[in-house]
């Protein structure tokens, strides 16, 4: 079992950004989370853990740790004191632990200014460290080209397309695989 997988507490975490701050989310998040989240344009992207329309129940749900494990780096990213999007890695288990896959969210009203390539900036060389990851990677769909260009930005390689690996709202899509990886945790991540 990987140590820092076993001791981690990430509930005083707060990652301070340009004009944001990663931090765990909290119950009054609730109204925020809802109203933000309830965008179809983003569920398009995601996973279908993240419903749409998005209810209130599904926040309580989500903020209850129903949807994801909140004890694992799933953080809010606020902004001007709201909670407008998020951010998270799930790391492996077993001989996997040296891994995690992470994603991200962002309310549509702020796409465009590059505060999600900021966030990751912020995100991963924290949760590789934080975690003693030798691999962070993301799953982007095909079509999702803006995701993509924020993991590019951020160091991460493509690694090749999943073929016909998802089906969203009755259609197949590619995933391409994205990912940065460290051969030993004295390299910079």
């Amino acid at each position: 079992m990987n140590v820092a997988a076993a001791i981690r507490d990430f509930s005083q975490v707060r990652l301070p950004g340009e004009g944001f701050v990663l931090r765990p989310w909290r119950l009054d998040d609730l109204d925020a989370l809802v109203r933000h989240a309830d965008d179809a344009r983003i569920v398009r992207g995601l996973s279908t853990r993240f419903p749409h329309p998005y209810t209130r129940e599904d926040g309580e749900r989500f903020l209850a740790g129903d949807v994801v494990d909140l004890s694992d780096p799933v953080f809010a990213i606020e902004v001007d004191g709201e909670a407008c999007g998020g951010i998270g890695a799930h790391p492996g288990r077993g001989e996997r632990s040296h891994s995690a896959e992470f994603g991200y969210w962002l309310t549509p009203s702020l796409w465009g200014r590059g505060l999600m390539t900021k966030a990751v900036a912020v995100f991963a060389p924290w949760a590789m460290q934080s975690l003693s990851l030798h691999r962070l990677q993301a799953g982007v769909f095909a079509f999702n080209t803006a995701s993509a260009r924020v993991l590019q930005k951020n160091g991460f390689e493509e690694e090749g397309v999943a073929r016909c690996a998802v089906m969203k709202f009755g259609e197949v899509h590619d995933l391409r695989v994205f990912a940065r990886a460290r051969r030993s945790l004295s390299d910079a991540p």
